[in-house]
This record gives structure tokens, C-alpha cells and sequence, in this order.
């Protein structure tokens, strides 16, 4: 059953009804496209892109900036960005710049060999992030995984913590949640899982201090794996005090802490971990620093390296399952350093959290002139409304204030009208080219569709 969103349900399905149809009139070579992809699996590159409102996804033609173009030629103001991977907008200059540099004029997009752009970008993590070692992947979710490997082998322990409803990619050993009873279980929905993930994980509920002592003093825990908030079930703020107790707490049960930043490197130039003066021992990320060109990073305390370098039993050169052959390519340090030096700088990030607060506060308005059971919450240059007030504290209440059916009608809605969200949620995340008249616009927008919505 729906959460009770505050809206007439036989309203929602007629207006939902009418979205789609309009949807379906507008998208025919989207349509056409999506209906000859016989060759691939769920017709799309990969299956995610299914999460989507109306039957079948936009095809894109092209995107600059913080537009996005369709093959039926309906231009739109994307909110999503590709699921943060174009937080610093579409192919912004200095990424293209360097890219097609690098391919063109040096060539070499795959060598297994060095080039300088990597020392330049693991210097800006380093400061940036304030851990000294960088390592890199493709993605975010490789970088979690080889962060795994490194915490298990060095702590001796066998098992991962994580948050219930967490999101790290497709790591296997997150993909556990907190059941009725309080003890963990295997996420529903859960593919080929090689085994079951109670043998492989705990969990414990976000802003659960006590919970998470629980958990910790099984003495098993090799790592805990979280996102200084959480993201993908919702926008899940840490509570006063959260953040500190669970260092304390891993300290206290010598257990690593792992923050992955790869969603909240919203929050600032250097993410959460710099904006609220956190101390991991790992640092994961992917997705936006390198421009929307594939990578992850791994970046690692000095003590933890000098752990591991200490180590001769640890094939940490060839077999061990720390590399990738396209790892660390050229192309994607050219794009990192581009994208660090020249695109989400510092003052990149005091307009975007300036744009997103006006966002927030726009969409609040709204809600409350409505008095809907709503709420918004802000991660820096991402901001989500949300059909919970309060806000939900823990990953467990946010699945379940989710309302699938409202969801979808307002993401066709606004699509309809030529504005993009984050597909799975209310998400809207802002570039360095968002402005303030696409923040207007898509309240405009918003604003028209509670208006038929409630009559």
C-alpha cells in the first residue's frame, strides 16, 4: 500500500493516466527506439535505465550544461544529471578541452602505464579530502569493493557493516537491511547473491548509535561502509552528535570506517568529510570528479597504507583484486584533473549550494502553502522533497514514506513540461550551469501539478 501522501488516490491514477498518454503523444521516436532494442537485455544498456515513469525512457540526443535535448527534440532542464555522474553539468569545457587533448593530439586511452594527471588528482583529493594516498577504479562501486578487500585483509575480520537501506553500488555486502525483528536480512530484490549476506555483513539503522554498538561489539567487523548521509532511499541527514559517536564507536571496537562520498561530494568541495570535519580511514568517490567520464578513488590514511605496504603476504601488485586493467586510464585523469582544477571548485560549490538552497526554499514554500505531510531536505547542492514530516531519521523509515504512485506521477508531469528529476526519487541536484530561472521554472511547474493534484 502507498504512503498516506495527503492526496485523493482516484485523483493521482485519473491525472497519472493523462500524464502518460500526453507522455506517450510527445516521445513516438523515443517510443520507436525503445521498441526496436531487441538485442538488448530489458532494452536498454543496462537495466537502471528502466527506472523510469511512463513505460519507456527518453532517448537523448544530446546535453551541454545543465539542458538535455531529446531524439524528439524536447529540450530539458536536468535536474538528475545523470545520478550525479554530470554534477559539474554536460561535457563542460575544460573536460572536452582535456579529453579530446588527450585522445587527439596525445593519444593512448588505454596503456597500463602512468601518466602525470594522476599524481595532480590524487594531490587534490589528498587536500581536498585530507587522506594522503589515492588509488582508482572505474567506478565507485569497484572502489568500495577493493576498499573491502584491503580492511579485510588488514583487520583480520571477515564482516562489513553497513546502514540499513544504504546505497554503495552493486557491492554485494551491502545489500542488507534491517527486518522487523531488528536483526539483518538480505535486501528484497537481492540478484544471485553467492551467499547470504547475514554470513557477510551487519547492519545497523542510520542515526542508530546504540544499534550500532550492538553490532560492532560481535568483535567481527572488519569495516564500516556508510555515506555521511544518506542518498538513495532518500535524503537521510546525520542527527547532532551521529557522526562523531560512530567514530568513536569504531575507534573504541577497532573497526575502519569507510565514508563513501561518491553522492554526498554534494555537500562541498571536499564533501561531507571536509564540510563537517569527518575522519575516515577510507574515502570512496566516483561518478562527478571526473566530469561524467567513468572513474572511481580510493583514498587511504597514512597509517592504514603504512599497515598494508607492511604486509609482504599481500599480492597488493597483480592477483590481489585491487586493479582493473582500464583503471587509472589516461582519458580519465585528463578529465579528473580538468574537472577538479577548472570546473567544481570551491566557488563552483558556493553557487551551486547557493542555487540549491533557493530551490529548497522554493519547494518549501509550496508545501506548506499547501499544508501538505511533507518535507525537504538539503545535501548541499542536492535537495529532495519528501511525502514524510518530519523528515524520516533512518534509512527503514525512508523506504517506507516512499509513495511510488506520486512519485511517478509528478516525474511524468514535469517531464511532460521539460523538466528532468532523478528518476527513483524527488531528487534535484544542481551544476555549476544550473540557474536560478531553472530553479524557477521547475517550481512553477511543481507548483502547477499540486494545484490539479489537489484540486
Amino acid at each position: 500500500m502507498p504512503t498516506d501522501s495527503g492526496v485523493d488516490r482516484a485523483r493521482l491514477a485519473s491525472l497519472s493516466a493523462r500524464e502518460r498518454a500526453t507522455y506517450a503523444e510527445r516521445h513516438p521516436r523515443s517510443a520507436a527506439a525503445y521498441g526496436r532494442a531487441d538485442h538488448l537485455f530489458g532494452r536498454v544498456p543496462m537495466t537502471w535505465m528502466n527506472k523510469n515513469a511512463a513505460g519507456f525512457p527518453v532517448y537523448v540526443d544530446r546535453a551541454r550544461g545543465a539542458r538535455l535535448t531529446d531524439i524528439d527534440g524536447h529540450e530539458y532542464i536536468d535536474f538528475c544529471l545523470g545520478d550525479t555522474g554530470a554534477m559539474a553539468g554536460h561535457s563542460p569545457a575544460p573536460v572536452v578541452a582535456a579529453v579530446t587533448d588527450r585522445l587527439a593530439t596525445l593519444g593512448g586511452a588505454t596503456t597500463m602505464l602512468p601518466t602525470e594527471d594522476a599524481a595532480a588528482v590524487g594531490a587534490e583529493l589528498a587536500r581536498r579530502f585530507g587522506l594522503p594516498y589515492w588509488s582508482f577504479a572505474l567506478t565507485a562501486t569497484d572502489a568500495n569493493r577493493w576498499a573491502i578487500r584491503l580492511l579485510r585483509a588488514v583487520s583480520g575480520r571477515p564482516k562489513i557493516l553497513v546502514n540499513s537501506y544504504c546505497y554503495h553500488g552493486s557491492v554485494d555486502e551491502s545489500l542488507i537491511v534491517v527486518g522487523p525483528d531488528g536483526r539483518g536480512v538480505s535486501r528484497e530484490g537481492n540478484v544471485g547473491a553467492p551467499t547470504d549476506v547475514t554470513g557477510t555483513s551487519r547492519v545497523a539503522e542510520f542515526n542508530d548509535l546504540a544499534g550500532l554498538e550492538r553490532e560492532l561489539a560481535h568483535g567481527d567487523v572488519a569495516a564500516v561502509l556508510m555515506e555521511p548521509a544518506l542518498t538513495n532511499i532518500g535524503i537521510v541527514l546525520p542527527e547532532p552528535g551521529y557522526l562523531a559517536g560512530v567514530r568513536e564507536l569504531t575507534r573504541r571496537y577497532g573497526t575502519y570506517l569507510i565514508n563513501d562520498e561518491t553522492h554526498t561530494f554534494s555537500a562541498g568541495p571536499g564533501g561531507a568529510t571536509a564540510a563537517w570535519s569527518l575522519e575516515p580511514d577510507v574515502l570512496t568517490i566516483g561518478k562527478a570528479i571526473a566530469g561524467g567520464i567513468p572513474i572511481g578513488a580510493y583514498g587511504l590514511s597514512a597509517a592504514l597504507a603504512d599497515s598494508l605496504t607492511g604486509r609482504p603476504d599481500l599480492d597488493l601488485v597483480d592477483m590481489g583484486g585491487v586493479g582493473g586493467t582500464l583503471a587509472g586510464n589516461p582519458v580519465s585523469m585528463a578529465a579528473a584533473r580538468a574537472t577538479l582544477s577548472d570546473v567544481l571548485t570551491e566557488e563552483a560549490f558556493a553557487g551551486m549550494i547557493a542555487t540549491a538552497t533557493a530551490f529548497a526554499d522554493g519547494v518549501r514554500k509550496l508545501i506548506d502553502g499547501h499544508v501538505l505531510p511533507w518535507s525537504v531536505a538539503q545535501l548541499g547542492a542536492r535537495v529532495e522533497y519528501r511525502f514524510a514530516s518530519p523528515a524520516p531519521r533512518t534509512g527503514t523509515e525512508s523506504a517506507a514514506s516512499a509513495d511510488a504512485e506520486l512519485e511517478d506521477f509528478l516525474h511524468v508531469y514535469l517531464a511532460n513540461r521539460g523538466i528532468l528529476l532523478t528518476p527513483f526519487h524527488n531528487m534535484a541536484l544542481m551544476s555549476p550551469a544550473t540557474t536560478l530561472s531553472d530553479v524557477h521554472r521547475h517550481h512553477e511547474v511543481f507548483g502547477a501539478a499540486l494545484a490539479e493534484l489537489l484540486g
